[in-house]
């Protein structure tokens, strides 16, 4: 028996890539696994889940006892979106989704185990006939590169087996022929990215590109809403060597603050932790994994032009910064351009902020520039205009149409 880094009996070598140990082969431990769960159940890799039985209900038992998540991201959905499925599985993420949204909406699930897509695709006739109208569509592809479709890659690769260098030479030219002329999700094609458990498993070489993505797929003001595993602490080198740690969703845990890091290096503000597992999942020598459900949104984007608009603060701190470096001070009547009171007015940020718009509307051509990293104090009179000079009458019904005042 090999001893841990920290000293106890490990079933594990003690190997690390420092020491030269080459870095075990996530992705086919990654289909290996799955493949097999898509045949019989695997309890160890499921988090308990609470889903609203009401969706449950029309979705197959074999989907049901062979899908594998940590928490329901679908119950932060909206009617009418369009939503994309990250590493769908079998399937039964979807097919909530598809509940939630409704006709108007539209669900798009990505996975690259064949098996997974060919349980989920089994059902997609069977749903539709019991919703009523069918919105859910399954594409193969890895999520950490959402522009190749993969079903159009291996049809290629029937045709043009790769047998020498200059073969694949070709192939990976097609590859990048697939990426720009016909991508698997397009730029900015989705309302809302969810996730279930899935990106823990994707190689931590490839993950800046997994977030980017994300970022690149959503339409401006989308979001996306993450269920995945987290360590309190970093997970260290013995059990990266592990490929059973890796597939069962602990090895690649993202460590709770570098998960928040990941979503803003790619570009998303307003970061927000919508759940995190009380008690953990496992428990490794002291390390604590637990499901954590983040949302994070796709601003979007445009010049800061004054049109002399002002946001209040609520409260109860007495500070508050948001992602793009604006302090709001409690209580204070805080100078934003245009594009920044539009963001604060709306979720999640409106239940925090009273807004103080513009008495007076400013054609947009007529605007000037804002300097938002300037933070100030916007004077009354330039959200009323200085010429305001209103009287109102004293028996102003301020109580609203047929109140007695006070």
């Amino acid at each position: 028996m090999n001893k841990s880094p920290r000293g106890q009996d490990s079933p594990v070598p003690e190997m690390t890539s420092e020491l030269g140990v080459p870095a075990p082969d996530v992705e086919q431990a990654v289909r290996q696994r799955y493949a097999k769960a898509s045949q019989e159940v695997e309890p160890g890799l499921c988090c308990p889940t609470q889903y609203d039985p009401k969706y449950l209900k029309l979705i197959p038992d074999e989907i049901l006892q062979k899908d594998y998540g940590c928490g329901d991201p679908s119950r932060h959905l909206r009617v009418g979106e369009v939503v994309l499925d990250l590493g769908s599985g079998a399937g039964k993420g979807c097919y909530i989704a598809a509940q939630v949204v409704g006709p108007q909406g539209r669900v798009i699930g990505v996975d690259f185990n064949e098996a997974m897509l060919q349980l989920a695709r089994r059902y997609l006739e069977l749903m539709a006939q019991r919703l009523g109208y069918a919105n859910v569509e399954f594409r193969k592809g890895k999520i950490q590169d959402l522009r190749l479709d993969l079903e159009a890659f291996e049809k290629y690769l029937e045709q043009h087996p790769v047998r020498t260098w200059e073969d694949w030479e070709q192939a990976q030219a097609y590859a990048e022929h697939l990426r720009r002329t016909s991508p698997l999700v397009p730029d900015e094609a989705v309302d809302v990215v969810i996730s279930n458990c899935v990106l823990n498993l994707v190689r931590p070489e490839d993950r800046q590109q997994l977030f980017a993505e994300m970022y690149r797929v959503l339409r401006p003001g989308g979001r996306v809403v993450i269920s995945d595993i987290t360590s309190d602490e970093p997970v260290p080198g013995w059990m990266k060597q592990d490929v059973q740690l890796w597939s069962g969703c602990i090895a690649g845990a993202f460590q709770e603050q570098e998960f928040l890091q990941a979503f803003e290096q790619a570009g998303f503000q307003a970061i927000r932790i919508l759940e995190r597992q009380h008690q953990p999942w496992r428990e490794i020598e002291g390390i604590q994994f637990r499901s954590m459900t983040v949302e994070a949104f796709k601003m979007p984007p445009g010049p800061c032009l004054d049109h002399g608009d002002a946001v209040i603060y609520r409260g109860p701190w007495r500070s508050v910064t948001d992602d793009a470096g604006h302090t709001f001070r409690r209580g204070e009547r805080t100078a934003v351009c245009r594009k920044t009171f539009q963001m604060l007015t709306q979720p999640p940020y409106a239940q925090d902020i009273i807004p103080v718009p513009a008495l007076h509307e400013v054609a947009e051509d007529q605007a000037p520039e804002f300097e938002c990293r300037r933070p100030r104090v916007r004077h009354p009179r330039e959200t009323k205009g200085q010429g305001y000079r209103r009287t109102s009458s004293a028996d102003l019904d301020c109580c609203g149409p047929g109140q007695p005042c006070c």
